[in-house]
């Protein structure tokens, strides 16, 4: 079957005569008409038959009508499903798993560079412990992990860990109860009501050792998985806690509250984790290059 003779016959039909169908198909009202005849002659049927000046359908023109409108259907569908495919394929998957102890405000500003490429980027982005984001890194789950902490030869993944940058770490509390420390800092902290992150947080070593080292006994009020949690109790005014240096202005900011003080004695580290040592990715490249260049302590 010349399916182009069939799609003559399928507008004919729909707009319901010879000159508007060869309107919108741009061609003459005899070649349209000699098309659709060599169509019932290849049939051997007539699809059409003259009512006065109309053409109206014969009972075959409408169970052919009834196929055309399936065939020509299937095809705007298969079209557009191409259509699709192709506007996917030209946008580029970035999916990036977070540690849940990593600092959120630290990841927007790590993903945005990726988010401004000229080829548009599809993130996508979610939150877990570290082993659990390995696991689905080794399965290519997704691109890229950040985390506060490096990937080890325990771990039983080959992956590389791209360093992105540190901080210093300052300590924060409510005004009215910065007001109620006494002494300098550290000092002042000792004794003093304390929110810390739980155990499985890399940073919380690293302060338990600080603390021992300048002989401070804070005491500890709550232990938070959840860092946002942590710093919500800490604007009640429940105890002071520790975060990034570098994110200073957006935690006083969103918090309303003060700095007790500030130390480098304490670092916290960023990496990209990847199973590329050379990095590839468009999207981790460009996280990688700005935090390098901009994310200073």
């Amino acid at each position: 079957m010349n399916f182009k003779h069939l799609h003559y016959f399928w507008v004919t039909a729909k707009a319901g005569g010879i000159v508007r169908a060869g309107k919108q198909l741009h061609t003459t009202p005899q070649t349209l008409s000699g098309q659709i005849k060599l169509l019932e002659q290849s049939l051997g049927l007539q699809l059409f038959r003259k009512n006065g000046r109309q053409l109206e359908l014969t009972g075959e023109g409408q169970l052919a009508l009834g196929y055309a409108e399936q065939i020509f259907g299937l095809g705007a569908e298969m079209e557009s499903a191409l259509r699709q495919a192709r506007d996917k394929k030209s946008v580029l998957e970035f999916r990036v798993g977070v540690t849940d102890s990593f600092a959120k405000a630290v990841v927007y500003r790590l993903l945005e560079p990726a988010l401004s490429l000229q080829q548009p980027v599809r993130l996508a982005c979610s939150e877990g412990k570290f082993p659990d984001l390995l696991g689905q890194l080794g399965l290519n789950r997704i691109d890229m992990v950040l985390s506060d902490e490096p990937v080890t030869s325990r771990a039983n993944i080959k992956a590389f860990n791209h360093a992105i940058g540190s901080t210093a770490m300052s300590f924060f509390c409510a005004p009215t109860l910065k007001r109620s420390l006494k002494g300098k800092f550290p000092q002042c902290l000792d004794g003093a009501p304390m929110l810390v992150m739980g155990r499985s947080a890399s940073i919380r070593e690293p302060l338990e050792g600080w603390l021992v080292k300048h002989h401070i006994t804070p005491e500890i009020i709550g232990e938070f998985d959840d860092l946002p949690l942590m710093k919500s109790f800490g604007r009640e005014g429940r105890g002071v806690f520790m975060g990034a240096s570098v994110l200073e202005a957006e935690t006083i900011a969103q918090y309303g509250v003060e700095v007790v003080g500030h130390t480098e004695e304490i670092i916290e580290h960023f990496f990209a984790v990847s199973l590329e040592r050379r990095i590839k990715h468009p999207c981790v490249a460009a996280i990688t290059d700005f935090a390098r260049r901009k994310f200073t302590p």
